[in-house]
């Protein structure tokens, strides 16, 4: 289906009275997973802020007066360290975040992809997000194990502009596309709350569904207004909003993981409970989230007990 059927079908689903879209939603989960089976995460900022680019979230732009402190490309033994504390903690896949507008080749990037191969060692997933990047990186990418590159559209298209200036949604169409080309499984989603309407969180689902394969990696978050940034004082959306979008997500991309990532510090368990049963089945461990706070880990082993429970 193209993006235009993608965004009626999820416009018809979005009218549906709240339980039958979760009826829906979970019955499409449990053909296609493990209901139960939830993917832990960690993630980890290697290299802090000072980024280029103007996204009007994120406290790691160098565009706002933030609290964030700067930090440069994390060393091999720091890196290692996190790598171990997340493999104690559980974690399945580890995630890397780097604070740059585009990757650039030289000794930062070698480091990078040493983490890569240190973390596959460990037989862990990789994922990176390091903004955009070119084909012979992204390949480099891959010989060096990579499973998985992150990459979000954010928002919709139309509403994408109010959010971002410094970069196109095209020049992020095109990133998805050349690490497909290189033969890595891609990463990309979203975050609401930004001031977005129900049409724009409806279109940017559509965009994702209509990718061709569809991502393997569905992250939604929600936005966490941080101080200094222009969305510092945006409001929250309702919790039966976001557990809406779970859903579609889920039945639009029905072999997609679908992650529930940054914000679930203002969701209640019974709130990701829900999120779950609709659809969702990774979290992030750890508590933190590049630079954002995360439940703690004693939080999420007693939500990952219940989800055993009510399955």
């Amino acid at each position: 289906m193209n993006k235009d059927t993608f965004f009626i079908h999820g416009q018809e689903l979005y009218k549906l009275p709240f339980f039958e879209l979760i009826h829906q939603a979970h019955s499409i989960h449990t053909e296609n997973f493990d209901a139960t089976e939830i993917q832990k995460c960690a993630l980890l900022s290697i290299k802090t802020g000072g980024c280029q680019e103007d996204c009007k979230y994120c406290p790691q732009s160098a565009h706002y007066k933030v609290k964030i402190k700067k930090e440069p490309l994390v060393s091999l033994t720091y890196f290692t360290e996190k790598l171990n504390e997340a493999k104690q903690l559980g974690a399945e896949r580890f995630c890397l975040g780097a604070a740059w507008r585009e990757v650039k080749d030289g000794e930062n990037f070698d480091r990078i992809l040493e983490m890569v191969r240190l973390i596959r060692k460990e037989n862990m997933e990789a994922c990176v997000t390091l903004g955009m990047l070119k084909l012979h990186q992204a390949k480099k990418l891959k010989d060096a194990g990579l499973t998985a590159y992150n990459h979000n559209l954010d928002t919709s298209r139309e509403f994408y502009p109010k959010i971002i200036s410094t970069r196109t949604y095209d020049d992020r169409l095109q990133t998805i596309q050349l690490v497909r080309e290189a033969g890595i499984t891609v990463c990309s989603g979203g975050i609401l709350g930004m001031g977005e309407s129900i049409k724009d969180r409806l279109s940017m689902l559509a965009e994702l569904a209509s990718l061709n394969p569809q991502p393997e990696s569905v992250p939604i978050n929600l936005l966490i207004p941080a101080e200094g940034t222009p969305l510092e004082l945006q409001p929250p959306i309702a919790t039966t909003e976001f557990i809406r979008v779970i859903a579609i997500a889920r039945i639009l991309m029905p072999k997609t993981r679908v992650r529930l990532s940054a914000g679930r510090l203002s969701l209640s368990q019974e709130a990701q409970l829900f999120a779950f049963y609709a659809g969702a089945n990774s979290i992030f461990i750890g508590e933190k989230l590049l630079t954002q706070p995360n439940p703690t880990l004693s939080e999420d082993l007693d939500l990952l007990n219940v989800i055993k429970e009510v399955n």
